[in-house]
C-alpha cells in the first residue's frame, strides 16, 4: 500500500508512542473480541508479539492505525489471548524492506517474540518470508496487499488479516462490467508494483464480464504532481467511466485535479478504495462527492459489531476508524480464536490453529474466513457523500464474498 498523508496531529500522537506496549487492564466491554477469559493452549503463561509497524516516514499514519486498532482489542479483552497475558513489543518498519526486513529480525532475534503481526510494505513481506520460515514463526500480515504474499508460492507460516491487491480491484471490474460501462473504461494507476497489479486484475475482470478498457495510463510513481495530460488522455477516450488506484498525497491531488479538469461531471470516477480511505478524504475535500470505490470495509457499516467498534474507537482518537486499523484488530481477534486450541507457540501449531478457527463472525468488516491464509470476505461498493457536514464513505451495495484472484 502506498502512504496516507502524515497529518500534524496524528505526527504529535506518534512521538508520544512508546517502544513497548505494556499488559494492559481490562476495561470492561468486549467489541468483536472472542473473550479474555477463554482458556487457550497452553495452560496460560504469556504469548510475546512482535508488532512491526511503520512509526516514522511516508507510511506513519497507517502504522498509527494498526497499532491503535492491536490496542483496542488488547484493551477490550483483558490484555490477553484466552488465558495467556500478552506482550507487545512495538519495532518500526520504516518505508522499505531496507528497514522493514531489519525491523521483523529484531523483534525474533533479539526480542525473541512468539508472533510477528503488521507491515504496509508488500515488499517486506515478501523479504521475510524465508526468515518466518526459517524461524518456524507465525507472521500474519495486517496490510501488505502482493498477491504473491499468500499466492501459490505462500509459506505455511506467512498469514493475512488485510486483503489483495486484485481482490480488491477484480471486484469493481465485475461490478463496472454489469453496471452498463462495459462500453469503455480508462484505467490509471501509478507505475509501480502495486499499481500494475490492480490494473491488472480489474482488466482482467472487467474483459471476463464483457467490458472493454478503451485507454490506460500510468504515471510516475510518487513524482506526479501534474496529472492534466493524463486527464487530457481520459477526456479524449471515449471513456465512460474512469479506474484508477492511488492513495496519500496521490490520491488527494488526482480526486481534486480530477474534479477542477471538469471531468467528475461527465465521466464519473471509480478505484479501489484505498483511494478515499482514511485521512485522505477530508484533504480532498468536495472534489471526492460521488465517488465510487471497492473496499473490505467501511466505518458506516450499519452492523451492531461495527457501530460498537466505531463508538470505541471514535471516543479514544477523536476520529473514525480505518481499514488499517480493522485489519490488525482482526489480527489480535484470531490469534485469540488459534490459542484456544494451539498446542504450543510454535508457527506449526499456530498455523495449524489458524486453519480450524473457521468464520470470523464478529469481526467490524462483517464475517469473513480465511481461504489459502488470506480472508475471502465481503467487498463492498462506497460512495462518497457529505453526512452532516463529513464526508463519509457511504456503503452502496454488499457485493458479496470475494477470493483472492486466481494467478492469470
Amino acid at each position: 500500500m502506498d502512504p496516507h498523508l502524515l497529518t500534524r496531529r496524528r505526527l504529535l500522537g506518534l512521538f508520544g508512542a512508546a517502544a513497548s506496549v505494556p499488559v494492559i487492564s481490562a476495561c470492561g466491554s468486549s467489541v468483536g473480541g472472542s473473550g479474555g477469559g477463554e482458556t487457550g493452549g497452553g495452560g496460560g503463561g504469556a504469548v510475546k508479539v512482535g508488532l512491526v509497524v511503520p512509526q516514522s516516514g511516508v507510511y506513519a499514519a497507517l502504522g498509527t492505525d494498526m497499532q491503535r486498532g492491536w490496542e483496542l482489542w488488547l484493551e477490550q479483552n483483558g490484555g490477553k489471548f484466552g488465558d495467556r497475558t500478552v506482550e507487545t513489543v512495538i519495532a518500526d518498519e520504516g518505508e522499505t524492506p531496507q528497514t522493514g526486513v531489519p525491523a521483523v529480525q529484531k523483534v525474533l532475534q533479539s526480542d525473541g517474540v512468539d508472533v510477528v503481526v503488521g507491515l504496509v510494505n508488500s515488499a517486506t513481506a515478501l523479504g521475510v518470508r524465508d526468515t518466518m520460515a526459517e524461524a518456524r514463526k507465525l507472521l500474519i500480515v495486517t496490510n501488505a496487499g502482493a498477491e504473491d504474499v499468500t499466492g501459490p508460492g505462500r509459506t505455511p507460516y506467512v498469514w493475512r488479516s488485510s486483503f489483495t491487491n486484485g481482490q480488491i480491484a477484480a471486484a469493481m471490474g465485475t461490478h463496472l462490467a454489469e453496471s452498463g460501462f462495459a462500453e469503455g473504461v480508462f484505467a490509471i494507476a501509478p507505475d509501480y508494483a502495486a499499481g500494475k497489479e490492480v490494473i491488472s486484475n480489474f482488466t482482467r475482470a472487467f474483459e471476463t464480464g464483457g467490458g472493454q478498457v478503451v485507454g490506460s495510463a500510468t504515471p510516475p510513481f510518487g513524482t506526479t504532481s501534474d496529472y492534466q495530460p493524463f486527464l487530457t488522455q481520459i477526456q479524449g477516450s471515449g471513456a465512460r467511466a474512469t479506474f484508477c488506484f492511488f492513495s496519500g498525497s496521490e490520491a488527494i491531488t488526482f480526486v481534486q485535479q480530477y474534479a477542477q479538469f471538469g471531468l467528475a461531471d461527465t465521466i464519473p470516477l471509480y478505484g479501489s478504495g484505498f483511494l478515499t480511505e482514511g485521512n485522505v478524504l477530508p484533504q480532498q475535500g468536495d472534489a471526492a462527492l460521488g465517488v465510487q470505490t471497492t473496499l473490505h470495509y467501511s466505518d458506516q457499516l450499519d452492523t451492531p459489531v461495527n457501530k460498537a467498534f466505531v463508538d470505541a474507537y471514535s471516543s479514544a482518537h477523536g476520529e473514525a476508524p480505518s481499514c488499517f486499523a480493522v485489519q490488525t484488530y482482526d489480527a489480535a481477534n484470531v490469534l485469540n480464536r488459534a490459542l484456544r486450541t494451539a498446542t504450543a507457540l510454535d508457527g506449526d501449531a499456530l498455523g495449524a490453529a489458524l486453519g480450524q478457527v473457521g468464520t470470523i463472525d464478529d469481526s467490524p468488516r462483517g464475517p469473513w474466513v480465511f481461504e489459502n491464509q488470506t480472508p475471502r470476505q465481503n467487498i463492498y461498493l462506497r460512495r462518497v457523500e457529505n453526512v452532516g457536514g463529513t464526508l463519509v464513505n457511504a456503503v452502496v451495495q454488499d457485493l458479496g464474498p470475494q477470493s483472492q484472484p486466481a494467478p492469470a
